[in-house]
């Protein structure tokens, strides 16, 4: 083979450059590659291990009930992480930067704080969630576990040192890891597909508590941190010149948009549906994550146990990571500072690493970081909707008028439902 002919062989398997693609030059599907990955880094917030809890309690408490709230929580997650997306390509900004220009220096301090107030419950669940699946495969104790989990998100975050690429590859990766995992339990529980169906397509809910349950599953669903982070991915990843360069610059990231948030969907829908294949009809009601590893072991095998122990320790990892990059972003964005990201990721290793020493309940402590991560729904979501609707900060991709609408829609039922949770959780018997 000659040079010229090895040359065009691996040009024709290598990734377009986004350039050649904005410009019309790469045809058919190979469009959208370069600009594949900033989705599947925000979508890591979406499979994080306070989603383990609530869609393996669903299961197991109501069969294949509550599938359709999961398929509803991603088509808003959709349309929220778009209108992140969004504003990034537009602004050549992040939301909190945007909030900072357009909100005062008190009420950015204040969205600042209550971010990293945010982050911080979010990394108490990814953090405890991952030690919790290495005590589960390997039965380390949990405050070694810890330490080996820090060790990993160090790691994990030098892959951030070496560039967006790289970062993006190694999440990526570790998602697909998280998808093989719940796919081979899924296949091992024999699940009903006519129930799964009927669940999927069948909005309904038996009792009070159901409808507490569903809102749990929405309020694990939609991440604050993954409103701020996905502007920041898409600000300058690929910069359109033009508002037509913009516009396609946001079509094919509502393709990787939409791509990640069904892969993400499909995980939490397989974690319910094999708690509701292996413990529903069981008349079993499991609410503790190692109480599910011990019933999957127990009812369809050890490799189905180490498998969900697996996927635990993955998507605590990688959602960890993730937060620690969010948390670089709000306080560069709010209030213009920076500290390493490893001083950073240290610090937001305490208290997870305090409760774990203390002996807290793992899944106690999971559910406790979802109250909080509920406080902050709204400071997310009412600034981007507010930001994405206005001509002067969004120039030709501000929102249509519909798209405005339907987003205020979803913001007051995920505020209200929130809000529910909250007085239930607080008051409710």
């Amino acid at each position: 083979m000659t040079k010229t002919r090895e040359k065009n062989v691996y040009k024709r398997f290598e990734a377009p450059r986004a350039e050649d693609v904005l410009r019309g030059d790469v045809k058919g599907f190979r469009r959208i590659l370069p600009f594949l990955g900033p989705a599947f880094i925000a979508a890591v917030a979406y499979i994080d291990p306070g989603n383990f809890a609530t869609n393996i309690t669903a299961g197991s408490e109501y069969g294949y009930l509550l599938l359709w709230v999961i398929a509803v929580s991603n088509l808003m997650a959709v349309l929220i992480q778009s209108l992140s997306a969004k504003l990034g390509i537009a602004t050549g900004k992040n939301l909190p930067e945007v909030a900072r220009e357009n909100f005062s220096k008190k009420t950015s301090i204040f969205l600042w704080i209550q971010a990293e107030l945010v982050i911080m419950a979010t990394d108490l669940a990814e953090f405890i969630g991952a030690a919790l699946g290495l005590y589960l495969i390997f039965g380390i104790p949990m405050l070694p576990a810890a330490l080996i989990t820090a060790a990993g998100s160090f790691a994990i975050l030098e892959l951030q040192r070496r560039g967006y690429r790289a970062f993006e590859a190694g999440i990526s990766g570790m998602v697909l890891i998280v998808v093989a995992a719940f796919a081979f339990q899924t296949f091992m529980a024999k699940p009903d597909v006519g129930g799964v169906i009927s669940g999927i397509f069948t909005p309904r809910f038996e009792g009070v508590d159901s409808i507490l349950l569903a809102t749990g599953i929405l309020g694990a669903t939609v991440m604050p941190h993954a409103i701020y982070l996905h502007s920041s991915l898409t600000q300058s990843r690929v910069i359109g010149r033009t508002n037509e360069e913009k516009r396609k610059i946001f079509h094919f990231e509502l393709i990787d948009i939409v791509i990640a948030m069904i892969i993400a969907g499909a995980i939490n829908m397989s974690m319910l549906i094999v708690a509701a294949a292996v413990f529903f009809n069981k008349g079993i009601a499991v609410e503790d994550l190692d109480v599910a590893f011990e019933g999957l072991t127990q009812y369809i095998g050890p490799m189905a146990g180490i498998s969900f122990g697996l996927g635990l320790l993955i998507a605590g990892l990688a959602s960890s990571s993730v937060g620690t990059m969010a948390g670089d972003i709000v306080m560069q964005g709010f209030i213009r500072r920076k500290i390493p990201i490893y001083l950073r990721r240290a610090i937001t290793m305490l208290p997870p690493l305090a409760i774990i020493a203390f002996g807290v309940n793992a899944t106690y402590a999971l559910v406790l970081s979802q109250v909080i991560l509920s406080f902050g729904i709204a400071f997310a979501l009412v600034p981007l909707i507010i930001f994405t609707s206005n001509r002067r900060i969004m120039g030709e991709l501000v929102n249509y008028k519909i798209t405005t609408i339907v987003g205020w829609i979803v913001a007051a039922i995920v505020i209200s439902l929130n809000l529910y949770l909250l007085y239930q959780m607080a008051f409710g018997a």
